[in-house]
């Protein structure tokens, strides 16, 4: 076999692989928009439905309509997404400062800080629930949003000092040190400089940090007394009953959820790309 033959069929074997890959990763998404349209018949039925025959608004008029648990949908989405926005803000900050502050100072406890990161990351966070119950009554924070967005918070940020730690010290310092010399301040410097280049690390982190507190359940539900504070994972376990599971509703509610998720990628990643190129040009 020659090497343009070879060539061929090793890229017709990979654009394959690429292709399944995709169908297996997309799948799992269709079948729940699918589902979220067919009817009760086409649900239950034994036979293979790919797609509905018969399109049906019942179980997203039903979740708009009736509710969840006796609360409209928009409260549990109003929920998510002040959690995830407040999350996502709060932790960008204090992971761009903190991860300059490691990658570019060296000072006494560096190491390890560094290693309290990693260790973080390993702590399953059911073993953190009681501990992070108790706290927030201590500070009057159990049952309020605000306790929520600082447990999130504390479970995404070693992830995004690590990850952006690594964005920052591949900054090299002479860039800085050119700004100095023209007269720029440190802020100047961080925010000209600095920023631009690490730009698409901070777009990545946020992307983690959205997707983890958007879908997070456990503590959503564990520190949230009334059911007004609820976020829309815990929504969807409500169609979970004794009776039976109604999996139109589940299937309608997931579909709402995964919006957001759509246009907050759709967002950054305009962000991503321009931050990409922002330190390449002079101007």
């Amino acid at each position: 076999m020659n090497p343009l033959t070879r060539r061929k069929l090793t890229t017709i074997a990979l654009n394959t692989a690429g292709v399944v890959v995709f169908l297996a990763a997309v799948f799992p998404v269709y079948w729940m928009v699918a589902t979220a349209f067919k009817s009760n018949n086409q649900i239950f039925t034994t036979d293979f439905i790919p797609f509905p025959t018969e399109p049906t608004l019942d179980h997203v008029e039903r979740v708009f309509d009736k509710g969840v648990a006796g609360n409209s949908i928009w409260v549990y989405l109003k929920n998510s997404v002040i959690v995830a926005v407040v999350t996502v803000t709060i932790g960008a900050v204090f992971s761009l400062l903190a991860a300059t502050a490691v990658a570019r100072f060296r000072f006494k406890g560096r190491v390890p800080f560094l290693i309290l990161l990693l260790v973080a990351q390993m702590v399953p966070a059911e073993a953190l629930l009681i501990p992070l119950f108790l706290n927030l009554q201590r500070l009057g924070l159990y049952d309020q949003l605000f306790g929520l967005v600082v447990v999130n918070v504390g479970l995404t940020l070693p992830f995004g000092i690590w990850m952006l730690r690594t964005f920052v010290a591949a900054v090299p310092k002479e860039l800085e040190e050119a700004a100095w010399i023209d007269g720029a301040s440190r802020f100047t410097t961080f925010w000209k400089v600095l920023f631009p280049l690490v730009a698409p690390g901070l777009v990545a982190t946020s992307i983690f940090s959205f997707i983890t507190t958007w879908n997070e359940f456990i503590f959503a539900f564990t520190l949230m007394r009334e059911s007004t504070g609820y976020t829309m994972p815990v929504a969807v376990q409500f169609f979970f009953g004794q009776r039976g599971t109604d999996w139109g509703g589940i299937m309608a509610t997931s579909t709402l959820m995964t919006i957001p998720v759509i246009i907050f990628f759709l967002l950054v990643q305009r962000r991503m790309v321009s931050g990409l190129v922002a330190g390449a040009v002079k101007g």
